[in-house]
């Protein structure tokens, strides 16, 4: 495996006991996931099997209640600046320009305003915004304010992108367009990502491994590699192979989304 960025070595995540009588719930359950320099890895399962919990603690925002996260090779002990989270929703502050979104983790950084400015443009254009820089998002569609956020995570020059669910809120046309950018992106730029997603074909489209976890309390079931499936940074002809369908079965099976015999039929 190339160097190692982020590395889960036997986490486990308790959160404390709500109410009278209640017991400690276990999230996720000795968890042990390494992933190497430019990497991408898609991890999927049931609602509930702790799956974000995985993403907070790789992002320093919860602490493992047994094991480590490492960061190339240095403890995670709070919240890392070597770590970027693109969520569900863009966040994108409404009373600041696309540009200056872009721009705002490198302004909290304290980078030079010509400097910070140089990189959120060229970054915009790369994430086909150019010519809105001077917008606001609530003049953008849904998905130009993915691109944007998908930029100001990119500014701050991440070690590892977090990604937790970041298209399942669009249509599936944009859904499909933002995936071939986000891919070209993420090959371009060298980037490593741990992905989340209830999108199976987006799993194996984007990337080179898939996680599969169980029920709560999460744990790694099966790892999937797609070494025989080219085209990483083409989702839109990746998709098209044929080899897609028969994963694409499997994680079905996996996550006993139908019967067995069901999915040996596909």
């Amino acid at each position: 495996m190339p160097d190692l960025r982020i590395e889960f070595r036997n986490v486990t995540k308790r959160f404390p006991p709500r109410g009278a009588g209640a017991q400690p719930v276990v999230a996720v359950q000795n968890v042990s996931v390494s992933i190497g320099d430019g990497e991408i890895v898609a991890l999927i399962g049931p609602s509930g099997c702790g799956k974000s919990t995985l993403l907070n603690m790789g992002s320093g925002l919860y602490l493992p209640s047994d094991g480590e996260v490492r960061i190339d090779g240095q403890l995670v002990s709070g919240p890392n600046p070597q770590v970027a989270f693109m969520l569900q929703k863009d966040l994108l502050l409404p009373w600041r320009t696309i540009q200056q979104n872009a721009e705002f983790g490198l302004e909290v950084r304290g980078m030079p305003a010509r400097e910070r400015r140089e990189r959120a443009k060229a970054l915009l254009a790369k994430c086909h915004l150019a010519g809105f820089e001077n917008h606001y998002p609530h003049q953008l569609s849904g998905g130009m304010r993915q691109r944007a956020a998908l930029a100001r995570t990119l500014a701050v020059d991440p070690v590892v992108l977090l990604m937790d669910e970041p298209f399942s809120a669009l249509d599936a046309q944009t859904k499909m367009v933002l995936q071939q950018d986000l891919a070209r992106t993420l090959a371009a730029e060298k980037k490593t990502a741990l992905l989340i997603t209830h999108d199976l074909v987006e799993s194996i489209t984007l990337a080179d491994r898939v996680l599969v976890m169980s029920q709560r309390p999460g744990t790694i079931i099966e790892e999937i590699r797609l070494d025989d499936l080219p085209d990483r940074d083409n989702p839109m002809v990746r998709r098209s192979r044929p080899r897609v369908h028969e994963y694409a079965a499997r994680l079905m099976e996996l996550l006993h989304i139908y019967d067995t015999a069901d999915a040996r039929a596909v």
